[in-house]
């Protein structure tokens, strides 16, 4: 097998253009609005003539009890008041000079931005607390914490501050967590006003304009050299803008001073809208649509609160494309490929989509309503969605009773994503990518894909790595996960793909109609392989009966050359005797046939083990000698789950006989599937908890129920010490909510609490029940906090009781 750390001939070439590419998360520059200059003036009077005479922030001021008290009432803002009465007994995080220093040293980013993550949503936190309950109870802890915040020596990051001449104080430059934190700080004085200390009050100002406020303004006055971010196309402009406009909203006291920022944030915005293609597609993925546009959502609705309307830059006409994106790049089942660096498991922001359904008409149904008090992630969005706002006041349309679209085509990237119609047999999706190999924050991944059955994608695009000093410099292509050798795509003479913009994919063919869509790419550019005359990759997505994609790859070479390519999985997969492959991921598998051309091939894999969330295994299938002229064809092809791991009722796998098939057991869960003891077969759930501050976390596959509804778990238990495992049963809703009712704490109650004899398998029935809108539940294995027990549980079935 190649080195996954191939490189091909002499690329050394390209050192230069990797390191010009990634800088800071991989930003292309462009040109729309210089930096340097300043707001046209007359745009400033007009625009101060729409602000108010003094500057106001988001959301209401604590002294507005009547818009409080109904906020405080709701489920959201309770569940926030718990967590701030925990946080009064927590000290707050420590974070000394020498963690900052930490990045410097070893590239490690991690343990420093752990610790912020404890420190700065205090702020959030016991403000939102305090603003519902008006007791006065938060406001020690809340100041305790905005003083320890302003004595650090930089808000910046260290990941962004890597000459350390921000933490020296010699520069004072504007990231997107300092942006963050200051508009979050504005928002804590808006907010509570006189209820703070004028000690506190004085120390949020002066921090205020030494670290946000004059750097800025000398940034777009051409005082100073601006950061890089107010030309750049990335998520970086529309986040960082956000946040010192919203900063500067809420404390400047000219309205002619806010003007300027606001003339600012019109211009520069551009170059984010600009890092779009004409289509809407967001190279970045969608995890950084969410961030970088959702932050362009607040930006604008920031901007139309304060100037009444007068600007809304949501309206623009190069807003509408980016803002369907949040819709389109959806396979099925909620999914979306995470091609770039993205996740795997990233949904739409929900606020963001339900904010531009309603006031661009989108007519999605899913995104009509936002639960009050559900958003709490900052201060400044949870005042922005929390508040009467411009999609509040807008009545949604109409959706289109269809359903989604049979396919998404962002032409202008080579992405294409393909649907199932509705109301099919088909439960197969797929997102096909050609583009190229210099995105926003780019993999070099031409020609990738993403097979999603129902809601799981069970053959994959592993997404992002954890961030390393690595990830953003000239080795950001040794990692298995972000160089080809990560993705589902060939290898050509034991060499990956280049990276730049000449390593694209180029559609030579695309056919779509009802039944079936076609997509053909030339794969060549992305190769520096001298030899290489031709590799096509065609793909045919076909929507009859259960759906089904083959993959085929066509190449020839000047002269004899080693040839394969792979596919990804998170899951499991195995050889069946007629040598096609199964792959099971939690609820879903699919069975691969192949076929091929020119030579025998063989098939090896590789458990791809770079610092990430997903860890997914690369099953190559290789010519086993070189060759000239070949191909490979793939055809993967859905299974029904109910016919795999024997009949549990609607459990999946309930006796264990298929290893984790059916089952989440994320890492530390204090489970696994063990062949040590069962009732029948030879494997089981194996329960070892001697933890005092944790349980055991083991989820099932969700179960299709409907709505109100009476079942039983059965199974049998043994007991090798302890006890306290209990049994938990999630109900859902289509939205995903959780409908179980929960104590003050947030706790759910347990349909029981597993009892027998040590040593001996003990049988157990239990019943329970669902709720009116259920459509999915699972069963949640956890064992309580303070048990200790080591058991053993098999034969889990779940079926539903019927009327005698």
């Amino acid at each position: 097998m190649m080195s996954p750390h191939a490189k091909g001939r002499d690329l050394s070439m390209n050192l230069i253009a990797i390191a010009a590419i990634i800088l800071a998360g991989s930003m292309l520059l462009t040109t729309i609005a210089e930096a340097d200059d300043p707001p046209d003036p007359a745009r400033v009077r007009k625009v101060a003539a729409m602000l108010p005479a003094t500057p106001t922030g988001l959301g209401q001021p604590i002294t507005d009890r009547d818009a409080w008290d109904a906020l405080a009432a709701t489920d959201g803002i309770q569940s926030v008041i718990r967590r701030a009465e925990g946080a009064l007994d927590e000290p707050i995080a420590d974070q000394p000079d020498d963690l900052y220093l930490d990045f410097s040293r070893t590239g490690n980013r991690t343990r420093w931005q752990n610790v912020a993550s404890k420190r700065r949503p205090r702020v959030r936190t016991f403000t939102l607390a305090e603003c519902a309950e008006n007791q006065g109870r938060f406001l020690a802890a809340l100041e305790e914490t905005i003083a320890a915040l302003c004595a650090e020596p930089t808000w910046v990051m260290p990941a962004h501050d890597r000459s350390l001449a921000n933490f020296n104080g010699e520069t004072v430059d504007i990231d997107l967590a300092s942006a963050a934190l200051g508009w979050e700080l504005a928002t804590v004085d808006w907010l509570l006003g006189d209820r703070l200390s004028a000690d506190t009050r004085a120390l949020i100002d002066e921090n205020l304009r030494t670290r946000i406020l004059d750097p800025y303004r000398d940034m777009f006055t051409g005082v100073r050299a601006p950061n890089w971010w107010t030309r750049t196309t990335n998520n970086w402009n529309a986040v960082c803008l956000a946040g010192v406009t919203g900063t500067g909203l809420a404390r400047l006291a000219s309205p002619e001073e806010r003007a300027e920022f606001v003339v600012a944030a019109e211009r520069y915005s551009l170059n984010f809208l600009a890092g779009f293609t004409p289509d809407g597609y967001c190279s970045e993925g969608l995890g950084y649509w969410n961030y970088g546009f959702g932050h362009y959502v607040l930006l604008a609705e920031t901007v139309r609160q304060a100037t009444d309307g007068g600007v809304d830059m949501l309206l623009r006409p190069e807003v509408r494309a980016p803002a369907m994106f949040g819709a389109n790049i959806q396979i099925i089942g909620g999914v979306a490929p995470a091609f770039a660096d993205c996740a795997v498991n990233a949904r739409p922001d929900t606020p963001t989509m339900y904010f531009v359904n309603r006031v661009l008409g989108l007519g999605l149904a899913g995104y009509d309503y936002l639960e009050p008090g559900r958003v709490t992630g900052n201060l400044f969005s949870a005042m922005i969605f929390s508040f009467p706002n411009a999609a509040s006041a807008t009545d949604p349309v109409a959706a289109d009773d269809a359903g989604p679209a049979l396919r998404s085509s962002f032409s202008d990237a080579g992405i294409l994503i393909s649907r199932p119609a509705s109301s099919t047999d088909c439960v197969m999706g797929v997102a096909l990518k050609a583009g190229h190999n210099a995105e926003h924050h780019n993999h070099n991944d031409v020609g990738s894909y993403v097979v999603v059955v129902g809601s799981r994608p069970v053959l994959l695009d592993p997404g992002s790595e954890t961030y390393t000093a690595r990830t953003f410099s000239a080795q950001r292509y040794e990692s298995k996960l972000l160089n080809s050798f990560g993705h589902p795509v060939p290898v050509v003479a034991g060499t990956l793909q280049h990276t730049g913009r000449d390593a694209r994919g180029e559609v030579l063919v695309s056919d779509f109609t009802d039944q079936a869509d076609t997509l053909t790419l030339d794969l060549r550019a992305a190769y520096d392989v001298p030899e290489l005359q031709m590799l096509e990759r065609t793909f045919v997505y076909s929507r009859e009966n259960a759906g089904s994609l083959t993959v085929t790859d066509r190449v020839r070479l000047d002269s004899l050359q080693d040839f394969g390519t792979a596919f990804l999985l998170q899951g499991q997969w195995q050889l069946e005797e007629d040598g096609a492959i199964t792959v099971y991921d939690l609820d879903q598998a699919v069975r691969i046939t192949m076929e091929a051309t020119g030579g025998e091939i063989a098939i090896a894999d590789e458990l791809i083990e770079e610092d990430a969330r997903v860890h997914p295994t690369r099953v190559g299938i290789s010519f086993v000698q070189p060759v000239q002229e070949a191909s490979i064809s793939l055809t993967i092809t859905p299974l029904d789950p109910t016919e795999i791991g024997g009949d549990w009722g609607l459990i999946r796998n309930g006796g264990f006989e298929m290893g984790a098939w059916g089952w989440s057991l994320p890492a530390n869960c204090l489970g696994e599937i063990s062949t040590e003891l069962a009732t029948t077969g030879e494997a089981s759930l194996k329960i070892t908890d001697h933890e005092t501050n944790r349980g055991s976390n083991i989820s099932s596959a969700r179960m299709t129920v409907d709505g109100e509804g009476s079942y039983v778990l059965s199974g049998s238990v043994r007991h090798v010490s302890g006890s306290g495992i209990g049994m938990y049963v999630k109900v859902y809703d289509a939205g995903g909510k959780l409908l179980n009712p929960t104590d003050e704490r947030g706790w759910l109650d347990a349909i029981a609490t597993l009892e027998g004899e040590p040593g001996e398998w003990t049988a157990f029935e239990l019943p329970f029940s669902t709720y009116p809108g259920a459509t999915t539940m699972a069963l949640w294995i956890h064992s309580m906090n303070a048990a200790d027990v080591e058991a053993y549980l098999d034969d889990l079935r779940v079926t539903p009781t019927t009327d005698e």
